[in-house]
């Protein structure tokens, strides 16, 4: 059985932690979070309401929802995502003359290029 990229993610995290991988620990945590996020789901109605207290719906679970749950190329595709943006600041930050940046959103973009499939 193989593992889901994201379960592979979340694994290499502590990793990179340990190694004090500032980059990988940095792209990691930052991709992981994108992938949460977009689990996130909107609320019934399609709008949120005011945070007035009137407004505010009351009761135990009633803010509860299940999150949405990605397939596996969802969470390719916010993976490579991810990727691309960091590709792009690189060449943003060196066109500004900021190689050390540049560089160091490169080492991230390695990171999770590692993670994908045909990385």
């Amino acid at each position: 059985m193989t593992t889901s990229l994201r379960q592979r993610l979340r694994a290499a995290l502590p990793v990179a932690m340990k190694a004090r991988d500032r980059s990988a620990t940095t792209a990691l945590r930052a991709t992981l979070a994108a992938i949460d996020n977009a689990e996130a789901v909107v609320p019934a109605g399609g709008a949120t309401k005011g945070q007035a207290i009137e407004e505010v719906e009351i009761g135990v679970g009633a803010t509860e929802v299940a999150r949405r749950a990605l397939t596996e190329d969802e969470v390719e595709r916010i993976v490579r995502a991810e990727l691309a943006e960091r590709q792009v600041a690189a060449e943003q930050y060196e066109r500004a003359g900021r190689a050390d940046r540049a560089e160091q959103l490169r080492g991230e973009a390695r990171v999770l290029a590692a993670h994908l499939p045909n990385g």
